[in-house]
């Protein structure tokens, strides 16, 4: 696996450990504070732009991952950010993105033999 590959899909690892963080202080919580909603937004972002980077690297998304749509869920919320309705970012963050947790863990194996072995 190329090192700037592996290098995304570990931080897409760490950002999805943030994601549980926000998820399991729960959907009222999450509504309720702007702070959590930024923090959202911010994860959500940054996984839509690591998948276009390894997109571009041609990795293979595994079943249950599309970077495509991660990368328009990044462009909406850059772009039409006054138009986020908080039930969608939270069906995101709490349903869509730990499924993605899952199905990358082969992917976070590698990421993590390859840098090991590149050291």
């Amino acid at each position: 696996m190329e090192l700037k590959a592996a290098k995304e899909l570990l931080h897409i690892q760490a950002w999805l450990t943030r994601v549980d963080e926000i998820v399991r202080r729960g959907k009222e919580a999450y509504l309720a504070d702007d702070l959590l909603q930024e923090a959202g937004d911010s994860l959500m972002m940054k996984l839509g732009e690591a998948a276009n980077r390894l997109s571009r690297l041609d990795v293979l998304a595994p079943d249950g991952v599309e970077w495509a749509l991660a990368v328009a869920n990044r462009n909406f919320i850059i772009h039409q950010y006054d138009e986020i309705n908080r039930e969608l970012t939270w069906l995101t963050l709490s349903r869509d993105l730990p499924a993605w947790k899952v199905s990358l863990q082969g992917l976070f194996g590698e990421a993590s033999t390859a840098l090991a072995e590149a050291e």
